[in-house]
């Protein structure tokens, strides 16, 4: 039986329109799913909308608009950036639907109820709406969050509460032992040492006449479910979880990486783990954290005016631009920075005149040389790397691409390391752009035409082969680049002859066009 792979990028909460950062996290989920198809696993990915709590009743009012047309517009922009950035998510869930997540988080529920897990008590303290959750003085600076510049609000009410700091120790096991893997290792350290100072049982439930935008307390309908207790459930109920139909839930979980910005970090490696193990289930293999992007080096922000629209990028760019920018010069795991005059930079530099010119240059001499055909050459014949691009002068590009390339691609692949993936090909086509440079066919065809032959299907081969690992990141591109030299995914290893298919510039140059107009 096939592995499995289940990946989910957060569900996003809908008070405002899709950024930046939800596109990176749809972008990682899809390259990853991608990969994990190729190689036959049998995959799952999950993208979805958070839409219940007091964050959002206040934003559909500030927009003047009934709740459940709020959500569901906003729920259609997430989509939609789905589709845009080219993803092939599995399902979408979104905590509104009565019919597939009510019932999953309810049955948790029940679950942490028969654990005795949850208790009632009063609670006294400082609500922050921008996290829907309470939060201590050591989390304010200034008497404000942090992160949203507000002042909580003072809070007394009846709740129930999560006996979370019964499962602090267990946690803290999973983290170590590697049960439930955390990266980058500094979220990993961040998380050992909040554990370390201790955790507190943490409230569950808002009363549901202060919070009635949300999924109503089994047996208890004077309390709403707090947001994360009903949010975080979304994982396991979309897979069938609670209901009848559970038949992916026993294939899929425990996620195999959950997708997760650093400002959410602790709702995922203390409260669903606490959640799951209180309710008898998995823990996710893996936490994936990204971290924040900023423009031009600050947080993004209207009143700045350096928020970045993904919408326009890819209308201006395309999405498979896009999806390089985003996993090639943000640092998978660290802070990056996104301005649109290092965009227009990266496209130019790296695959405007770096991949696309690549492609071009190298199908234009087959057509100009061969009458756009060539046919496989004598392996002894190869042509060897030249030393300074990496090789010895004898070792071929096939043996250089195969110990070279694509086992430390799929190492970095399964070893969730993106950007050095995507990297390590960027590399080698600059390499194969320097092969052409050092055997310089175009001057080689007046003295050796086979050699030159075998130099042109050395580079077209290669093209071929690296495109298909491209595949994952680029999906549109490198099934361009395949089709000028004649060949598609699934016989990017086996090909005798190689026919030229003229498609135009695959990346054009946006200079270019600025000196047309």
């Amino acid at each position: 039986m096939n592995k499995k792979f289940y990946v989910t990028t957060p569900i996003f909460y809908v008070n405002a329109a899709p950024h930046l950062g939800h596109a990176y996290a749809d972008v990682i989920a899809d390259t990853l799913a991608r990969w994990h198809r190729g190689i036959g696993e049998r995959t799952f990915f999950l993208s979805g909308t958070d839409e219940h709590g007091a964050k959002i009743v206040r934003a559909a009012q500030k927009a003047g608009m009934p709740i459940s047309d709020f959500v569901e517009e906003r729920r259609d922009e997430f989509k939609q950036l789905l589709i845009a950035l080219g993803a092939l998510n599995d399902d979408f869930i979104y905590t509104s639907d009565s019919e597939r997540h009510w019932p999953g988080a309810a049955a948790l529920w029940k679950k942490l109820v028969d654990a005795g897990d949850l208790y009632k008590a009063t609670y006294k303290g400082l609500y922050c709406v921008g996290h829907e959750a309470f939060v201590t003085e050591k989390d304010l600076a200034d008497g404000k969050c942090a992160d949203h510049n507000q002042a909580p609000e003072e809070i007394a009410e009846e709740n129930y509460f999560f006996r979370l700091s019964k499962y602090r120790d267990r946690i803290k096991s999973a983290i170590i032992s590697g049960e439930m893997s955390i990266q980058p290792a500094s979220r990993k350290k961040e998380i050992l040492a909040f554990l370390e100072e201790g955790v507190e049982d943490i409230s569950f439930s808002r009363p549901s006449k202060d919070i009635s935008w949300g999924i109503q307390v089994p047996d208890d309908h004077e309390h709403t479910m707090y947001v994360w207790a009903d949010a975080l459930t979304n994982y396991i109920s979309v897979l069938g979880y609670g209901r009848s139909d559970d038949a992916n839930f026993k294939t899929f979980w425990p996620a195999d990486a959950h997708i997760i910005g650093k400002d959410i970090l602790r709702f995922h490696a203390v409260i669903w783990p606490g959640m799951l193990l209180s309710a008898g289930l998995p823990l996710p293999k893996m936490l994936l954290v990204t971290g924040m992007i900023r423009s031009g080096g600050q947080k993004m922000s209207k009143t700045i005016g350096n928020v970045v629209d993904p919408f326009e990028c890819i209308n201006e760019y395309g999405k498979d631009a896009f999806r390089y920018f985003l996993l090639r010069e943000i640092p998978f795991g660290e802070d990056g920075d996104f301005t649109s005059e290092r965009f227009h930079d990266v496209y130019e530099g790296n695959l405007a005149h770096g991949m696309g010119n690549l492609v071009s240059r190298t199908s234009a001499m087959i057509i100009k040389y061969f009458d756009g055909q060539i046919t496989k050459p004598k392996v002894e014949s190869l042509a060897g790397v030249p030393t300074r691009r990496g090789g010895d002068g004898e070792v071929s590009l096939d043996h250089y691409f195969d110990n070279n390339i694509a086992k430390e691609f799929s190492r970095a692949m399964s070893e969730y390391r993106i950007t050095d993936a995507i990297t390590l090909l960027s590399s080698f086509f600059s390499l194969l752009d320097g092969y052409i440079q050092d055997y310089e066919p175009y001057r080689l065809i007046k003295t050796d035409p086979d050699k030159t032959k075998t130099v042109l299907w050395n580079v077209a081969i290669h093209i071929i082969r690296a495109s298909r690992l491209l595949e994952s990141f680029m999906p549109d591109t490198a099934t361009k680049m395949m089709r000028v030299f004649g060949a598609n995914i699934k016989m990017a290893e086996n090909i005798d002859v190689i026919k030229i298919e003229p498609c135009g510039s695959i990346f054009p140059s946006k200079s270019d066009e600025s000196k047309a107009d």
